[in-house]
């Protein structure tokens, strides 16, 4: 093919994009506004330690491996892959003993039974329904692209519905199975890395717990850049050109149609295909003229958004042999703690948070001796937080830590610290309000109701990540690049492709 192709944005649904359609023959320019490839899976390196600065956890290896497959390619050949165990660690407020995941249900079982008799059997069940779930929801709905109600209110949606539960609230549907607020959040705190409430988002989604239960939790030797990088050379591998350092400032439409893009310095890359990896609502709104946005920002600004995070990456002189890879704190008042990002947007007064050492399982990251710490606090996205107020709420989550997860004098053991914020995520990845993740998971932001992939207004423009469907979520972004292809190629299945 002579087509050529735009990918704006290197996050992973962009790289994704860039390399099925190199493999496919157009001729593609990936352009990224930043020095790194990677989009939000951006990575920094100081004083001995690297940071991966957002996604870290490796969920779902069946559509990563689905995903290089289709390329070609075999991820061992990519990427060292480990399998944790535990999976993960998890404190809860005022109680000493926390409790490890191990993704076996023989010793999970036994865990959730010692905190709630009966409770054995009703997470195989639990399970056993999460995994029906994922295989229906991967096999005959993430890999379609929906254009009306009726594409998904077909005869299966409306046949399966109720065992599907889409038509339910995630707490809901939880709360049958679990009786105590423990294992309830157990099972409910998959739902932050959807961007959403369990209070708000659809019991669907509890499919998230045949990733980490069934299937288990993995690390790439390195980090999970590792992911990123493999992504890019494959790209390369089958042709593409991968570009950092080039912000698009304009996205050209001449008689309704794209022909390219123009970047921030006057240079003119001409395209067949456009295809935006960026936040879909700066590229409606920012690099697209009145006339061509499918939507006003009077829409956008009626979105609901997935939270933001106070980050903060940590440095720590001494080894903390309290913390796992994965660590997990839940606040007493799981409700609140939503309530304080949704409804009532301010600094969670309780915060629950997100600990990742992965020099524990990866000496690499860190100089000898001492631990690398990601800390994430989800927040609400638009909080405007002055540099004193950052500085302050970083003492109280690091005192948290202290109490809450046996970490007696960590923060005099700081030797590196780096704050990240609503802010950051704003100028960094042009993050509509700052949000880490983008479009939250609701039930009227799924499916048919989310973005399409497809400008309305203009010809050969289309869009691919978080932003649009499936949705969030690393491995999630790469079907929404699979999906684009098909949407290019005029390919209307619901399942995975065999081939390109």
């Amino acid at each position: 093919m002579n087509k050529k192709v735009v990918v704006i944005g290197a996050g992973i649904g962009g790289l994704g994009t860039a390399g099925l359609f190199a493999k496919k023959g157009y001729e593609v320019t990936v352009l990224e506004k930043n020095e790194n490839l990677g989009g939000r899976a951006n990575i920094f390196e100081s004083d001995g330690y690297r940071f991966d600065m957002g996604p870290s956890w490796y969920l779902a290896p069946d559509l990563f491996e689905h995903f290089f497959s289709l390329m070609g390619e075999r991820i061992e050949d990519h990427m060292d892959l480990v399998r944790l165990s535990p999976s993960y660690r998890i404190f809860f407020s005022k109680d000493p003993k926390p409790l490890d995941i191990h993704s076996d249900i023989a010793v999970d079982s036994a865990t959730f039974e010692a905190i709630e008799p009966g409770s054995a059997e009703r997470l195989r069940a639990y399970l056993k329904q999460s995994e029906y779930q994922y295989e229906v929801a991967t096999q005959h709905f993430m890999y379609k692209n929906y254009d009306t109600v009726f594409d998904f209110f077909n005869r299966r949606v409306m046949t399966e519905g109720q065992k599907l539960s889409v038509f339910s609230k995630m707490h809901a549907f939880v709360s049958k199975f679990f009786k105590t607020r423990k294992l309830q959040q157990v099972m409910e705190y998959t739902m932050v890395f959807l961007g959403t409430s369990p209070y708000e988002a659809p019991a669907l989604y509890n499919l998230m717990s045949h990733m980490d239960f069934n299937q288990g939790v993995f690390y790439p030797q390195g980090g999970f850049y590792e992911l990123i990088k493999a992504l890019a050379r494959i790209a390369e591998k089958n042709g593409a050109d991968l570009r950092t350092n080039s912000p698009v400032a304009e996205i050209i439409v001449d008689s309704g149609a794209t022909k390219g893009v123009m970047l921030e310095s006057k240079e003119f890359v001409e395209a067949d295909i456009v295809i935006s990896n960026a936040d879909i609502q700066f590229t409606e709104t920012k690099l697209l003229g009145e006339k061509w946005r499918t939507q006003p920002q009077k829409y956008w600004n009626k979105r609901v958004m997935a939270p933001s995070a106070f980050i903060m990456y940590l440095g720590v002189k001494e080894k903390l042999p309290n913390l796992i890879h994965h660590n997990l704190l839940f606040s007493e008042d799981w409700r609140k703690n939503f309530d304080d990002i949704y409804k009532d947007p301010r600094l969670p007064e309780e915060p629950s948070l997100y600990v990742c050492a992965p020099s524990v399982t990866d000496p690499s990251v860190a100089p000898e001796g001492r631990e690398n710490l990601f800390v994430l606090v989800p927040i609400a996205s638009d909080l405007q937080i002055s540099a004193h107020e950052k500085d302050a709420y970083s003492e109280k989550v690091l005192a948290r830590m202290e109490q809450e997860m046996d970490l007696p004098g960590l923060r005099k053991k700081i030797e590196y610290k780096r704050i990240y914020t609503v802010d950051n995520f704003a100028a960094d990845y042009n993050a509509f309000k700052g949000t880490a993740l983008g479009l939250a998971h609701t039930i009227w932001q799924t499916a048919i109701f989310r973005p399409n992939n497809r400008s309305k207004k203009v010809k050969n423009l289309f869009y691919v990540g978080a932003g649009t469907n499936p949705g969030i979520g690393t491995q999630i972004c790469l079907i929404s690049a699979e999906l684009v292809y098909k949407r290019v190629h005029g390919i209307k299945s619901a399942e995975p492709l065999a081939s390109i």
